[in-house]
């Protein structure tokens, strides 16, 4: 009697092609999820309560330099990079950050997207959030006159 591995390793190997090609679809399925579910930016507002008006620098490696007049609605590439926040108006002066945090979305990503997921969203900057709601507090230095 004659065996036939030639049908069966056949099949075998149609399967295991199979399996790795849904592999990789849902890799790439799930690689940089969260880029395609929150995308690379964000809105982001900054105020100077009691200063509206004032003139703020913000800097960053990701964003390099912009100016922007309070209160503020921005529009921001995400990144890892927190954004150092200077204001001035008149003789009042304030400065703060803007923290960038992990998105809780990169922990289910190296789950379904895996090391490439991960890396597409590190990359791109969707893997962070930039805090939503920012304020500079203002103070007057000793020899500003009450207006």
């Amino acid at each position: 009697m004659k065996k036939q591995f030639g049908a069966a390793t056949a099949t075998g190997e149609g399967r295991r092609l199979k399996t790795a090609a849904l592999l990789v679809l849902f890799g790439l399925i799930g690689a940089g999820c969260a880029t395609i579910v929150k995308g690379t930016d964000q809105s982001v507002s900054l105020d100077t309560p009691g200063y509206p008006g004032a003139s703020c620098t913000l800097t960053s490696d990701r964003i390099g330099t912009r100016v922007v007049t309070t209160p503020a609605v921005l529009d921001l590439d995400k990144s890892k990079h927190d954004i150092i926040v200077r204001c001035k108006k008149g003789c009042a002066t304030g400065q703060g950050v803007i923290v960038s945090n992990t998105e809780e979305m990169a922990a289910g990503n190296v789950i379904l997207g895996g090391v490439i997921g991960l890396g597409v969203d590190a990359a791109s900057g969707a893997m962070n959030e930039y805090s939503r709601n920012n304020q500079v507090h203002m103070t007057e230095g000793p020899g500003c006159k009450a207006g």
